[in-house]
């Protein structure tokens, strides 16, 4: 990654984990926390790695991944703007369990393993955070074993699509740029498949891609 920067309370006030603590708690925060630039493509963490830093996303996409020794890829989730990283290895003192590689170029926050410790213990608001965003991951893997073992392919891409959207006012639309190639990583298809699924989907009226993202109707729930 390129050469750090310091971070500035404005910015820790983005995140949703540091949300409603004041500015005389999130000054120390601040002091302890580095901004670094990761480039397109380029590896964050890598798996096996010791834990020494959490990662806050302020600008980017990065995805989460797993790999074998014949470089098979299967992609676990994708991460964007005020999520987080790292945070596992702080709780249970284990080496990295995945590789984070940049989507596209990310500003990531980051603060070391002792440090978030420290906040975590003087910040009751900020652990609970913590703990709720561990169990929501817990609940994601749960819906992602669920769909590979008992949905077909175009179910896993009907449920991964809905798992990403949000509300924009006119409906449901999935924003965050994904590749047909990840989409098939993270549900354990080929890339082929994926294209003629969603090819699939846009004749039937179900999803719609335009150029702010994917556009799902409500009938897709059907699937």
């Amino acid at each position: 990654m390129s050469t750090s920067t310091p971070v500035s309370v404005t910015a820790l006030k983005t995140f949703p984990i540091f949300q409603g603590l004041s500015d005389e708690k999130l000054q120390p925060i601040a002091r302890c926390a580095i901004m670094r630039r990761a480039p397109r493509g380029s590896s964050v963490v890598s798996a096996g790695d010791r834990t020494d830093y959490v990662y806050f996303v302020l600008t980017g996409s990065l995805k989460v991944l797993v790999s074998d020794e014949d470089g098979r890829e299967v992609i676990l989730t994708m991460i964007g703007q005020g999520e987080l990283f790292g945070e596992m290895g702080v709780v249970d003192e284990e080496p990295r369990s995945a590789t984070v590689v940049a989507v596209t170029p990310a500003d990531l926050v980051t603060i070391s393993k002792t440090d978030f410790r420290r906040i975590l213990q003087e910040n009751f608001e900020v652990a609970l955070h913590l703990m709720r965003n561990l169990a929501r991951r817990l609940r994601v893997a749960d819906r992602k074993i669920e769909s590979l073992a008992l949905m077909d392919v175009y179910g896993r891409v009907a449920r991964l699509l809905l798992d990403m959207a949000a509300e924009d006012g006119s409906g449901r639309v999935v924003k965050r740029k994904i590749s047909k190639q990840d989409i098939a990583k993270m549900i354990g298809a080929s890339r082929e498949m994926v294209s003629r699924v969603m090819k699939d989907l846009q004749v039937q009226g179900l999803i719609k891609e335009t150029d702010d993202g994917i556009v799902l109707c409500d009938s897709i729930d059907d699937l």
